[in-house]
């Protein structure tokens, strides 16, 4: 059975062997896939310093926590994405970040 993908770009389906999206155009990474799982629990140990942003490839973000990281206020917004990234559906987290 062949196993369809969400595009990196547009959000549709496609399958998992393809290089380029037929309907926008985007290039696929396919063994660059983010674990949800992954995300939210660098989220809830190190978010107050912005792995998380990091790892999902939001390096200019990851940048500004690590900048304030020492006023809390990036740990409390990286629990409030630890929570968002686990009730978030796995199509949609695919989606969104790869």
């Amino acid at each position: 059975m062949s196993e369809m993908v969400f595009c990196r770009g547009c959000g549709k389906t496609l399958h998992s062997t393809a290089r380029t999206c037929p309907n926008c155009g985007a290039v696929q990474y396919p063994e660059g896939r983010k674990s949800k799982i992954a995300a939210a629990l660098l989220a809830f140990f190190l978010g107050g310093f912005g792995v998380h942003k990091f790892y999902l490839g939001q390096v200019g973000l990851g940048i500004l926590y690590l900048l304030f990281f020492w006023t809390a206020i990036p740990a409390i917004i990286a629990f409030i994405e630890f929570i968002i990234y686990l009730c978030m559906s796995d199509e949609k987290f695919a989606r969104k970040y790869g």
